[in-house]
């Protein structure tokens, strides 16, 4: 029970681990880090710098004492007074030891600071190079996840049965305007077309007589060319079979 109670935990806690662990957001994490580490560096090699500055000063003052209680030893020797010259002398020799403490702490100060300059350079080379790869890696995530709704989005519609809706629904519109075309054929074959025929015909020899008549009234032709009415032609007919 025990056992099968702490493989539960373990998945439990694993499952939020997986949500919780984001590459996008850790990479980018990852890179402010990198970021922050830049200014702390900047004052540690200052620090550094300031240590040797500090160093140069206290080396330029032993020098000066060295050449000033030199000076000293010299004159009080050429004025006869050993015990004054011993005196200077002692002094000395131990600014003399002093600079030399001095300036060994100084060259170990500018080479610290040579190599901590040479670190921040490899840091800042190495820092591009991570932020470049990060980057192109957060844009082929941002891709892949684009991807992945997309391939989502097309497995939705094929399960959603859109393809057969759609076969479906133009299946039945065929279907309807075939059957609205049979009962069209079905509608004009009821009708009859002669009587269409005869009556398009007449409307036809009526416009052309209309025609003839404006003509006719416009001097465009002549009245006589103009045929008379049925009733008059025949009636004219008559007269002159009379006469």
């Amino acid at each position: 029970m025990f056992k099968r109670l702490s493989r539960i935990l373990r998945s439990f806690f694993g499952f939020f681990i997986s949500v919780a662990e984001d590459p996008e957001l850790i990479l980018e994490q990852n890179i402010r880090d990198m970021n922050d580490q830049v200014p702390r560096m900047n004052e540690s090699i200052a620090m550094v710098k300031a240590n040797a500055t500090l160093l140069e000063k206290e080396e330029n003052k032993y020098k000066a004492d060295v050449n000033d209680l030199a000076t000293k030893v010299k004159a009080a020797i050429q004025a006869g007074r050993d015990d004054l010259a011993g005196h200077f002398a002692v002094q000395l020799e131990q600014v003399r030891s002093a600079l030399a403490r001095t300036q060994g702490q100084l060259a170990t100060a500018r080479a610290g600071f040579e190599k901590a300059q040479n670190v921040k350079a490899a840091f800042l080379r190495e820092k591009e190079r991570k932020t470049r790869e990060a980057m192109n890696a957060i844009r082929d995530y941002r891709r892949s996840q684009w991807q992945k709704k997309v391939a989502d989005a097309m497995e939705q519609f094929e399960v959603a049965g859109v393809s057969q809706t759609h076969d479906e629904m133009v299946r039945k519109i065929e279907e309807t305007t075939a059957v609205n075309e049979a009962r069209m054929e079905m509608a004009l074959g009821n009708v009859d077309q002669q009587k269409f025929q005869i009556e398009e015909e007449a409307e036809k020899l009526r416009a052309s007589e209309l025609v003839k008549q404006f003509k006719a009234e416009m001097g465009l032709i002549s009245p006589e060319a103009s045929p008379p009415a049925p009733e008059k032609t025949i009636g004219g007919r008559e007269t002159e079979k009379t006469a």
